[in-house]
């Protein structure tokens, strides 16, 4: 793949508490590393990866990795507004950061009208579930991604269990969002940048007919 192009650039932004592991999902996924020692992030943090969503699409994922910290909130929340996608990560062995999930989808979702960020819940450590460390049940995490109306998988850094499948099920969910115009190109905003904007009208045009030709086979 040849990175220099892309037809698309969306900007992701990690959201969670400190040390749930949102440096280290974006270390496995980016650079196939696990650290068993990070540092703690100190006001963002940005990565860079490139995902082709379909054959001969491909997307540049620009990546904000915030701090958790309450310290740093004042320099993360001024990243939430240009984000169109986010991940909701949580340590699944840590009720206290589970439980303040609900205040990140609210605080990001406050402040970024009137654009669109488009979220997936990530349960973090899945590994650690084998040595019964877990203290937020499945059912839970999946009642709580219900109430926030966004998809919930459970992933490991350290394993690279669903890492992959962690961050490509949000680019599809944004790129899918796109073309069924849940997602605007807005002047002035950078959650997305598109290098060929008449090629997306095209795209959307033909989706909607696709969608009205089976309408009338159903009928």
């Amino acid at each position: 793949m040849d990175l220099t192009l892309w037809q698309y650039q969306f900007r992701i932004i990690m959201l969670g508490d400190s040390t749930v592991g949102k440096s280290s999902l974006l270390k496995r996924y980016t650079e196939d590393l696990f650290l068993e020692s990070i540092n703690q992030t100190v006001g963002v943090d940005f990565y860079v990866h490139f995902l082709e969503v379909e054959p001969g699409v491909r997307v540049k994922l620009q990546f904000w990795d915030t701090a958790g910290q309450e310290r740093f909130r004042s320099v993360t929340r001024s990243y939430y507004r240009n984000s169109v996608g986010g991940l909701l990560v949580f340590d699944m062995t840590n009720q206290a950061s589970f439980d303040n999930i609900k205040e990140w989808h609210d605080e990001v979702c406050e402040r970024v009208q009137p654009n669109k960020v488009l979220f997936i819940l990530v349960g973090q450590k899945s590994d650690r579930d084998d040595q019964g460390e877990r203290v937020v049940s499945v059912e839970e995490a999946q009642k709580l991604a219900g109430q926030l109306g966004v998809p919930y998988i459970e992933a490991s850094a350290k394993t690279g269990h669903n890492v992959k499948d962690t961050f490509e099920l949000l680019t599809r969910r944004v790129y899918q969002g796109l073309l069924s115009g849940e997602v605007q190109l807005l002047e002035g905003w950078d959650g997305v940048k598109c290098a060929a904007p008449r090629a997306l009208q095209l795209q959307r045009a033909g989706r909607a007919q696709r969608d009205k030709d089976r309408r009338k086979k159903c009928c």
